[in-house]
């Protein structure tokens, strides 16, 4: 009986310990920094992103943001670092376009059949505070991983018109998820 029962409780653990690392790999945190022209400053928090049956839940806890809405966008390569565009020093800008994997050159929102880059608008309190989870449809944790994830100084319209890439403006805040 004594065999039995420690046979058992071996096979759970044993079950237990080969199931955790396929549980752990459906999130991901990403540690989110200010950015300027000066390159990459201090951290103003995490997000984590956690896979779901549909798409990934965002959970951001950031602070010391601009009050307002903000873009939000996955870019493509994996580097919050200063670059230059148009020969002047860039915040963020070696973190190249939003992803577009399929290159639809489309800006139209999330789920909008442009690029998977566009996430919806992250919104910040009076207190410059991020906290609200957003649902994101349509993307998987691997379209996350290997990219930087940006946040921008203004709102996003999901559309080119009247500024290009939704009007989000600089780029003030960003991550990479590993």
């Amino acid at each position: 009986m004594k065999s039995m029962m420690s046979t058992s409780l071996t096979a759970a653990a044993l079950m237990f310990l080969l199931a955790a690392p396929a549980s752990a790999a459906k999130s991901v945190k990403v540690t989110m920094n200010a950015i300027s022209t000066d390159g990459v400053g201090k951290s103003v928090g995490t997000i984590t992103i956690k896979e779901g049956k549909e798409g990934v839940t965002i959970e951001p806890k950031l602070t010391g943001l601009p009050p307002g809405e903000h873009g939000f966008h996955i870019h493509e390569k994996p580097s919050c670092d200063t670059a230059d565009k148009d020969g002047k020093p860039t915040a963020g800008q070696a973190a190249g376009p939003h992803l577009d994997p399929d290159g639809t050159k489309a800006h139209k929102g999330p789920g909008g059949g442009g690029h998977k880059g566009d996430l919806p608008k992250l919104v910040v309190s009076d207190k410059g505070e991020a906290k609200e989870k957003i649902e994101v449809k349509g993307v998987t944790l691997a379209d996350f991983q290997g990219h930087a994830l940006m946040i921008h100084a203004g709102g996003d319209n999901y559309s080119d018109v009247p500024k290009p890439l939704g009007g989000g403006g600089e780029r003030i805040v960003c991550g990479v998820a590993k």
